[in-house]
């Protein structure tokens, strides 16, 4: 099971993977056929159906759960498919693996589930029976096609859920450096909550439900793969930097091609994620060894996140002389 051959520009950075890399990568991949301990899954991954495999693992051992499920609609991927159906049958096979995942979270645990406009209502309905639900999140999404005869489809959504009232919320960690539009200055003719300098005039905002800096993986990103469907790592250390502390397990029951799993190890967390799709996973595998030697996510650097196509996120964190000036600004208005 090869990567397709493609012919790709020079500048192409796709992480893409020959027969000696799957032969090699596939021995890491786990596979159970009884219950099993948290030793036997942590920092894995699982390739497997999940509804082969829910059952199989320990109680209670989950601090988060990001999920980008296979959305109401026709898609490919890579060996199998998902077949849209209606919205009630939909919502039925939702719930059957949401159901199955409670057992597994601790009391203070929080899950997210990714949807766009089809799916995200039979999302609420599923997660509103098992879950307080937080908020609901809106990304821009700025790549795809136009339409002729509607609105372009640009946005997709996050339910943003806890298991229960007691959970953990780390706003500090999830902050955003906006460029500062119309800069205000008090009595004395000095910046009001914003800070000056070289590249720019800059202020750290708290973070909304509305996150449009975000950038889909396209070719030239060091972390795309052929995943029809990978989210961004940025988007995903927002999630994980909110809602887990270091050495928290983070859980992803439709992994794809690994990112969870990836943005986990970057952030000091813990990782178990399941994917059917050998090649996908044998993909995790590659880019969590990658991390070993750079745990950059473009975007955010220095502790802060940044607007999409700013200096910082270009450069993703490497002008040393704008990390200083960075760093500067951080001091003085946290």
């Amino acid at each position: 099971m090869e990567t397709k051959s493609k012919n790709r520009a020079s500048r192409n950075r796709t992480i893409t993977l020959d027969n000696g890399e799957i032969s090699r990568l596939r021995k890491k991949l786990v596979k159970i056929d009884k219950p099993v301990s948290i030793s036997d899954i942590e920092n894995k991954t699982i390739n497997q159906d999940i509804f082969q495999i829910l059952d199989f693992l320990p109680d209670n051992f989950v601090n988060l759960v990001f999920v980008d499920p296979p959305y109401n609609l026709n898609k490919t991927f890579n060996l199998t498919a998902f077949k849209a159906m209606e919205s009630e049958k939909y919502e039925e096979w939702l719930d059957s693996w949401v159901q199955k995942i409670i057992r597994l979270l601790k009391p203070n645990a929080s899950v997210y589930i990714c949807g766009d406009w089809k799916s995200s209502g039979a999302i609420f309905n599923v997660v509103k029976k098992y879950f307080q639900i937080q908020n609901r999140i809106t990304f821009e999404r700025e790549k795809g096609r136009g339409a002729k005869s509607n609105w372009k489809n640009c946005s997709e959504d996050i339910w943003f859920c806890t298991f229960s009232d007691k959970y953990n919320f780390d706003v500090d960690a999830v902050k955003m450096t906006r460029k500062v539009i119309a800069p205000y200055k008090d009595e004395n003719g000095n910046p009001k909550d914003w800070e000056i300098t070289e590249n720019g005039n800059y202020r750290i905002t708290h973070p909304s439900n509305i996150w449009t800096d975000i950038t889909i993986p396209f070719w030239s990103m060091p972390e795309n793969t052929d995943h029809p469907t990978q989210k961004p790592e940025k988007l995903v250390a927002k999630v994980i930097l909110a809602s887990s502390k270091p050495n928290d397990i983070v859980f992803d029951p439709f992994l794809g091609s690994g990112t969870t799993s990836v943005v986990a190890k970057k952030l000091g967390r813990k990782y178990v994620g399941i994917d059917i799709d050998e090649l996908y996973c044998c993909l995790a595998e590659k880019r969590l060894e990658m991390v070993d030697n750079d745990k950059t996510i473009q975007g955010y650097s220095d502790g802060v996140f940044w607007e999409r196509n700013t200096l910082n996120e270009q450069n993703n964190g490497k002008n040393k002389k704008s990390e200083n000036n960075h760093n500067l600004l951080f001091d003085k208005l946290l």
